[in-house]
């Protein structure tokens, strides 16, 4: 899979696009012969029309992809959390052997909790979490590069190896990991503002003040809308650093110039692209979960063993390993299905406002090189 050139940035918005290529056709509205013609299709090498793209464009270009390139696309994102999963084991493993006696302390019957044997266990599985937190963060990261790296050869209408989206993919995950972490602060704002809502919540029916909450209530209104502009003007950088080679900080810069003049149309197809996740995987979901059994009746005289037992078995059988397998699946085409849409949003940007389109068509039609 080799790098197209031109992927950079190219002519600035408003800048000249440079002369009309021989694909161009003749100007719109003239035939040939002087009459009226309808003016010839934009060039299309691979799942989308190198031109000006509408809604339907992105979306039926971002099922496309995922339609024809399956393999490089759900192999390396379900390669990806196997991996995850893997480390996030092997550190619970491992922090359970190191803290196996104290752990065994405290679950002896009439056991009293002391911090001698629970400081070591919160040190222990708090690793577990930062572990797995910093791991999710890294196949997050590394999906997005791998769905760049596959619409890349997409757009073109190359073929797309699992081995070689893998390579490419793991070569911009650092700069995509950075990016991803700088917007994942950007999430923070509203949720903290949650958190503190939910306090003054709490302080508010304690002191009988309202002042706490409606202070609280006005700072979420405010981080709220912040936030989410800034996550929109952002939303190209993972596109960027994959396909550029840019890094973190200057893929959010160039993101905030592509978006400029943009963000409602941005926002709009993402929070599209959104609900149409949102209402897959309840369809998926919510039969199943009507399906659940309703657990046994409990009669006084059983032991809280059996009452246990009747419970787990009641709520893990198979349609619990359906339920888990329907979840693995939503996950995966989430994770494929949005950063997809966004990096077709980010190739329509460049097309509006660089002339991209010139430079696919120019490297569509070289033939690419046998590995």
């Amino acid at each position: 899979m080799s790098d197209t050139s031109g992927w950079g940035p190219q002519a600035p918005y408003g800048g000249p696009q440079g002369p009309r290529g021989p694909y161009d056709g003749p100007p719109p509205g003239w035939g040939w012969n002087g009459g009226w013609a309808p003016p010839p299709p934009p060039p299309k090498p691979g799942v989308i029309p190198l031109a000006p793209l509408g809604v339907d464009h992105v979306l039926g270009g971002t099922f496309a992809t995922m339609r024809r390139y399956a393999k490089p696309l759900f192999g390396t994102a379900a390669a990806a959390y196997g991996l995850l999963a893997a480390v996030v084991i092997a550190a619970a493993v491992l922090a359970y052997v190191s803290v196996r006696e104290h752990f065994q302390a405290l679950s002896e019957t009439d056991a009293t909790f002391s911090w001698g044997h629970g400081r070591p266990l919160l040190i222990a599985f708090g690793a577990v979490w930062l572990v797995g937190l910093l791991a999710t963060l890294a196949v997050n990261s590394f999906i997005q590069a791998s769905c760049a790296a596959t619409l890349h050869e997409a757009v073109l209408g190359r073929p797309a190896t699992f081995a070689a989206v893998w390579r490419r993919a793991w070569s911009r995950t650092p700069s995509v990991m950075g990016v991803t972490l700088l917007l994942a602060f950007i999430l923070l704002l509203p949720m903290a503002a949650c958190v503190l809502l939910f306090v003054s919540f709490f302080v508010t029916v304690m002191t009988q003040s309202a002042a706490p909450f409606g202070l609280v209530f006005l700072l979420l209104l405010v981080v709220t809308p912040l936030a989410a502009w800034l996550y929109v003007l952002f939303a190209f950088a993972p596109a960027v650093a994959a396909l550029e080679t840019a890094g973190p900080l200057a893929a959010l810069r160039r993101s905030a110039r592509l978006v400029r003049g943009a963000w409602w149309r941005t926002f709009g197809i993402s929070l599209l692209a959104g609900i149409i996740v949102v209402v897959v995987s309840l369809a998926v979901r919510l039969p199943l979960q009507f399906a659940t059994p309703a657990p046994p009746r409990v009669d006084p005289g059983t032991s809280a063993s059996t009452v246990m037992l009747d419970q787990l078995r009641s709520q893990f059988g198979l349609y619990a390993l359906f339920g888990l397998v329907g979840s693995f699946v939503t996950q995966l085409a989430a994770s494929v299905f949005l950063p997809l849409v966004t990096a077709v949003l980010y190739i329509d940007q460049r097309i509006r406002k660089e002339d991209l389109a010139r430079t696919l068509t120019e490297a569509s039609s070289v033939q690419e090189p046998a590995p």
